[in-house]
């Protein structure tokens, strides 16, 4: 796995889908709260005037020279939940986006939330 700080360095990056297909560019990480570990990438996505924020796990994602690679394919990618550009990740809406990729969520223990933007 890569460090926050490493992973930081990537934002305007290609992203590509488990198929090399190119999804969009990089544009923020977040971090589990739990573990401080990187957890989703946002990513820029859709027509050239109307784009959005894409959230895509960095569960066995691989770095290479000039991208990143995630393990999940461009479909499910592009149906994902998403932000506007300059929007914000709600606490509400934390659910959906582990959901989307059947993963669990589980809140802090005392209710925080589950991702913080990096």
């Amino acid at each position: 796995m890569f460090t926050v700080t490493d992973i930081r360095e990537w934002r305007g990056r290609d992203v590509l889908d488990a198929s090399d297909k190119k999804l969009g560019t990089l544009e923020a990480i977040y971090v589990d709260t739990t573990t401080d570990e990187p957890a989703f990438a946002t990513v820029r996505v859709g027509m050239p005037t109307r784009h959005r924020l894409a959230f895509v796990p960095l569960d066995r994602a691989q770095v290479g020279p000039e991208y990143l690679r995630v393990a999940w394919d461009k479909r499910q990618i592009k149906g994902a939940p998403s932000i506007d550009t300059d929007g914000e990740l709600l606490a509400t809406e934390e659910p959906a986006v582990f959901a989307h990729y059947e993963f669990a969520y589980r809140p802090g223990a005392t209710g925080e939330r589950r991702l913080a933007r990096r």
